[in-house]
């Protein structure tokens, strides 16, 4: 399949099912009051996102169950052994997961924009979206409670999306711990992303085998799915942010260098013996020009620091499609593959 047919193939599963879970997501996090709080809650949904980690989730018990994809009810699916689940509501607590974590990271950030929109502090104040942030970690439980699971594949639900939160907390404090840092590692920074941005990916596939009644070892297959293409998201948002225009990115280009943030670039041109801390001379992203971040993009490519981050990225794609073997052979496993490959071809 070419790369354009594939993301074709994503985009198109992910469409399908974008509106069942926008739909859910009203029905999930209705207005409430204090009104200016549920506004701040709901913002950044309504603002967009691909709606990537509920899709997953959808995939994932359309492959387990072996069913065609878009012929079972979300919110009555049927679990591999008895009954049926809310497999739903599973996929929007994800959701509301990231959102979360999307406000928090712009307030830590002091960044302006999120999906084209100004960020949650900035169009309320931070105090707002603080509380805003903290009101949806606390849906995100509510909801996942909905899931009508058996009590211990609920609880293991919760237990699994409980230690997920945690793990991002520890993530974002060994990002913001590395900017100070000359000695990070590659080893370091890569277990940096699987806390910070894959451990969601990998709760958004082993949820639905977890509420669904899959056995363990189809669990941890699913999971491990989920960290390694995550970390291959995150790697190549690294990559992304050297080699997009800034007008595709939505951002300066090359902000995460100017900021002095460690990517697997940085440390592997560190590591060839390129000084990483002066390739730009600008202390925030807004005083450095196009011509600096092509000259510090060259210098990169001449270490191979980015290719090897690109195949890093591809290394970690087929790792987490090799843990799709527990899987039937379907077309939502297919979906599932493709999804992986896309994550690292897509540009902005």
């Amino acid at each position: 399949m070419t790369q354009e047919a594939r993301e074709e193939t994503v985009l198109a599963a992910i469409e399908d099912r974008r509106e069942q879970v926008n739909d859910a997501i009203d029905e999930e996090l209705p207005m409430a009051e204090p009104e200016r709080l549920y506004e701040a809650s709901r913002y950044l949904l309504e603002a967009g996102g691909k709606r990537l980690r509920p899709t997953v989730s959808m995939l994932v018990g359309e492959a387990l169950l072996d069913v065609e994809p878009l012929s079972e009810d979300y919110q009555a699916f049927p679990s591999l052994n008895d009954g049926v689940v809310d497999l739903m509501a599973a996929a929007v607590s994800i959701e509301v997961i990231q959102s979360f974590t999307l406000i928090h990271d712009d307030i830590m950030d002091d960044d302006d924009l999120r999906r084209g929109v100004p960020a949650v502090h900035r169009e309320y104040d931070t105090e707002t979206a603080i509380l805003a942030g903290d009101t949806l970690y606390s849906k995100a439980f509510e909801i996942m409670l909905r899931t009508d699971a058996p009590p211990e594949r609920g609880l293991d639900a919760l237990r699994t999306l409980a230690c997920t939160c945690t793990h991002i907390c520890e993530g974002q404090a060994y990002d913001v711990d590395f900017e100070t840092r000359p000695d990070v590692t590659i080893e370091e920074y890569l277990d940096m992303v699987e806390l910070k941005t894959a451990v969601l990916y990998a709760a958004a596939a082993s949820v639905p085998g977890i509420v669904l009644g899959a056995d363990q070892d189809t669990i941890d297959a699913l999971y491990e799915y989920g960290r390694a293409i995550g970390q291959a998201f995150q790697i190549q948002d690294d990559v992304l942010d050297l080699t997009v225009p800034s007008e595709e990115l939505g951002k300066q280009r090359g902000s995460d260098l100017v900021e002095g943030k460690r990517t697997v670039i940085t440390l592997h041109a560190r590591d060839q013996g390129v000084d990483v801390d002066n390739l730009v001379d600008a202390d925030n992203p807004e005083n450095v020009t196009e011509a600096e971040i092509d000259d510090a993009v060259e210098t990169l490519q001449d270490a191979g620091s980015i290719q090897f981050a690109r195949e890093l990225a591809e290394d970690l794609v087929q790792e987490g499609k090799d843990h799709l073997s527990v899987l039937p052979d379907n077309d939502a496993h297919d979906t599932l593959d493709d999804l992986a490959d896309y994550l690292i071809e897509r540009g902005y």
